[in-house]
């Protein structure tokens, strides 16, 4: 932590916060900059990324609120190119991109048997088989489902774009299974999933509900995922 007002932090002080972040120390080195080993005990670049991205937007605010005069965290560290090609510096901080971490076949078959809904089971099919976001499976609407062609539309994709994605059967057999014996017949919404429990039977399934851990009550025993695979919800 920096041990100055908000608005006495300068780019140095940043610098020393960047240090002290990679080399895990709870203080900003006396020194200023310092070198890092090969395998630093501190956080990862990722994630000292997204703090500087943080602290920036919030100076961002403070200097349109006149409360500062200059942002303290630098853009990027300028090189000799930059006189003819402005905006094309280093970056501060520049964190490595790797590819994502995706279940195994067998992994997907093993989260999808420990689902105890079908309408959870259709939800993960729709991410596994469709490439869905989390946002656009739980917009979907049921005039959205295609049968016949094996096909579902996205109304409101990333960036407000519409898409028609082919899914595989699989998917519609467990759509078809979860309006059958789950959807409530009284749902006066047409949002394809819905809560099945009360008090919020009928309704839309908020996005909240399916932030939760895999270990929870909506995955059979003996599940275990990564951290970063949320699949279940309780509602």
């Amino acid at each position: 932590m920096v041990g100055k007002p908000v608005v006495a932090v300068t780019p140095a002080d940043v610098f020393g916060f960047i240090t002290a972040q990679r080399t895990g120390t709870g203080s900003l080195p006396v020194a200023g900059v310092v070198p890092v080993r090969d395998e630093p005990a501190g956080v990862s670049l990722r994630t000292v990324h997204r703090r500087l991205s943080t602290i920036s937007g919030l100076y961002g605010y403070l200097v349109a609120r006149g409360d500062v005069a200059a942002n303290p965290v630098p853009k990027g560290l300028p090189t000799r190119r930059e006189r003819n090609r402005p905006r094309q510096g280093v970056p501060l901080v520049r964190a490595p991109r790797t590819l994502p971490r995706i279940l195994t076949p067998a992994e997907v078959d093993a989260l999808t048997a420990a689902l105890r809904t079908h309408r959870d089971r259709a939800m993960v099919a729709a991410m596994v088989l469709g490439g869905l976001r989390r946002c656009e499976v739980l917009g979907l609407r049921i005039g959205d489902l295609q049968v016949a062609q094996r096909r579902v539309f996205v109304a409101n994709g990333k960036g407000g774009h519409q898409r028609l994605i082919p899914i595989a059967a699989r998917f519609f057999t467990q759509v078809a299974a979860y309006l059958e014996q789950e959807r409530p017949a009284d749902a006066d919404s047409d949002v394809l999933f819905v809560v099945l429990k009360r008090p919020r039977r009928g309704r839309p399934l908020p996005r909240m509900a399916w932030m939760r851990s895999s270990t929870g009550p909506g995955c059979g025993p003996g599940w275990r995922t990564r951290p970063a695979t949320s699949c279940v919800t309780r509602a």
